[in-house]
C-alpha cells in the first residue's frame, strides 16, 4: 500500500489505537506502534517525543496519535519543527487540516469519539493530499521560529 503510518497513544487513547491498528492491517497498512501496549498510566510525553522526533526526522510522513481528549499529545508533537499535529474530532475537520495545513499527525480524542468515526477520520487522513497553492506559505510560516 503506502509509507508506514506512525501510531501512538497513553492509556486513554489505548483501546481506541488498538481499534485503528486493527483497522490498518486488515487493509493492508504498514504501520509502527510506539506504544502504549496495555491500559495502565503511563506518561504520554515518553511515547508521543519519539514519534514526533521520527516524523520530524523524515523517517515516516504520517502518524496518528491518541490520548484521552487529544490535546496533551498533540502538544508534545508539535514541539517539533516540521510536525504538524491536528487534533480532530470529525472527517470534515480532518480533510481540511490536511488539505489547508499539510497536517502530517493526526491526533485524536480517544475518550470523546466513537470507534467508527474514528476509522472514518484515519481513512480520510490517509487518503486526502494537500492542496498547496494558496496554503502552502501559510504552512511555510508554521515551523519558523521567531
Amino acid at each position: 500500500m503506502s509509507e508506514k503510518i506512525l501510531i501512538g497513544s497513553d492509556h486513554g487513547g489505548f483501546l481506541l489505537k488498538q481499534y485503528i491498528i486493527k483497522q490498518l492491517a486488515s487493509e493492508g497498512y504498514e504501520y509502527q506502534d510506539y506504544g502504549c501496549y496495555d491500559q495502565n498510566s503511563v506518561d504520554y510525553p515518553d511515547i508521543i517525543h519519539p514519534l514526533a522526533s521520527d516524523i520530524n526526522n523524515g523517517k515516516a510522513k504520517m502518524g496518528i496519535i491518541m490520548c484521552g481528549s487529544g490535546n496533551g499529545v498533540a502538544m508534545v508533537a508539535n514541539k517539533y519543527k516540521n510536525v504538524r499535529a491536528a487534533l480532530c474530532w470529525d472527517a470534515t475537520q480532518t480533510a481540511l487540516t490536511r488539505q489547508h495545513n499539510n497536517a502530517n499527525i493526526l491526533s485524536m480524542p480517544g475518550r470523546f469519539i466513537d470507534f467508527d468515526r474514528a476509522w472514518e477520520m484515519v481513512k480520510v487522513f490517509i487518503s486526502t493530499e494537500f492542496e498547496g497553492g494558496r496554503h502552502l506559505q501559510r504552512v511555510e510560516k508554521i515551523g519558523k521560529t521567531l
